[in-house]
């Protein structure tokens, strides 16, 4: 009766909720034969779904469940009353095994996913996690071990293909960076040659007005260039800080437009938000346009108060840009909503790229002109 006991208390220590009852069974049954109470604590054992084994205090095998003998195609002739070391042919005299069983369960008692790789005789390179139990009993005078094996190759095999291809997809990104951070830097250079370009050509013709178009190009060049120094500067691979962008953008303008005797300010108020590369070439472009026209146009060569403001408001996927100036209004300057000069065309054709509307708002007191995506209530200041 002993060595059922000993099995159907070891069996509770699994605290699962079959071989609870089944534990519970043995001690409210009174079994007239000790062969009944051994039929049932083999039963509990078989009913595990998993390869499982009863050990006696030297490790030799005192009950061992159908899937253990299925799994690792052992005879259980061969297997029961063996010592665990020497069965299959020293198949489990496993290194990881005996430090389990003769160095950690003495000390802990229990241990749960300890994990240990073999190659089996007909099964090959398997991963197993190891649960172990040891069960001391009243008397002290017997223990007995539970060990129970969960086979976990596939799993582990799945782990590492993960792991390999989220190595390889993560270099692949880092490649892809480079390569498309080594594009901005050769774009921006190019811009920079060509930008160069138009202003020796602006400064060598000898009409004006030829050298007016070829500064504004070179101003529009120059917008460009400034969105791929910001991608080149900036951690994010298509986004651009938009409050830094149209800063950079309009001191430029203000610098190479605005004449030492001219007391223009130009101020930038943005919210804080980045915008993609497609978009911030857009709105740049709009945003020189806009800023050349006023520099040119909205202000009397003794304005002392001049000023333009360039806000971007956002909110959500909606926004608002808005340039406005002080100045004298529409009626002095060169383009309105209706003109016909190639920066209306281009401010135009940009604005719908956008999906957006523009609405020119003019008066004594100044001009503003908005660029809207959908429907938009606007929070910044004004210029006026």
């Amino acid at each position: 009766m002993q060595s059922c006991q000993l099995v159907a208390q070891g069996v509770k220590n699994w605290s699962v909720q079959s071989f609870q009852i089944g534990f519970v069974a043995l001690h409210m049954i009174e079994f007239e034969k000790l062969s009944d109470a051994q039929t049932l604590a083999q039963a509990i054992v078989n009913t595990i779904p998993e390869p499982f084994l009863v050990l006696d205090a030297r490790f030799h095998v005192l009950a061992a469940s159908v899937s253990f003998y299925r799994t690792f195609r052992v005879d259980p002739a061969e297997t029961d009353g063996r010592l665990l070391y020497s069965l299959g042919d020293g198949q489990w005299d496993i290194p990881g095994l005996r430090v389990l069983l003769e160095t950690i369960i003495p000390q802990h008692a229990a241990m749960e996913g300890f994990e240990v790789e073999h190659d089996f005789p007909h099964l090959g390179r398997k991963t197993m996690l190891l649960n172990a139990r040891e069960v001391v009993y009243e008397d002290r005078a017997n223990t007995t071990i539970l060990l129970a094996f969960r086979d976990v190759t596939a799993h582990r095999l799945i782990e590492r293909e993960r792991e390999l291809l989220l190595s390889q997809t993560e270099e692949l990104l880092r490649q892809k960076e480079m390569l498309l951070q080594e594009m901005q830097h050769r774009v921006a250079n190019s811009l920079q040659i060509i930008a160069s370009i138009l202003l020796m050509k602006a400064r060598a013709v000898s009409s004006e007005e030829t050298r007016k178009h070829l500064r504004d190009a070179h101003q529009r060049v120059m917008s460009v260039a400034e969105v791929q120094r910001h991608l080149h500067s900036s951690e994010a691979i298509d986004q651009v800080d938009v409050g830094a962008y149209l800063s950079t953008l309009c001191r430029s303008l203000a610098s190479s437009m605005i004449g030492e005797g001219d007391a223009i300010e130009v101020k930038v108020i943005a919210d804080p938000g980045s915008i993609g590369s497609d978009k911030a070439v857009n709105i740049g472009l709009i945003v020189t346009e806009l800023v050349i026209n006023a520099i040119k146009y909205a202000f009397p060569p003794d304005r002392s108060d001049a000023r333009i403001l360039v806000t971007y408001e956002i909110d959500d996927a909606d926004w608002k840009l808005t340039v406005a100036d002080n100045g004298v209004g529409k009626a002095s300057k060169g383009t309105s909503q209706g003109g016909s000069g190639l920066g209306t065309a281009i401010v135009q054709a940009l604005v719908k790229q956008l999906g957006a509307v523009i609405d020119i708002t003019s008066a004594s007191s100044g001009m503003k002109v908005s660029i809207v995506r959908a429907t938009f209530t606007s929070h910044l200041p004004q210029a006026a």
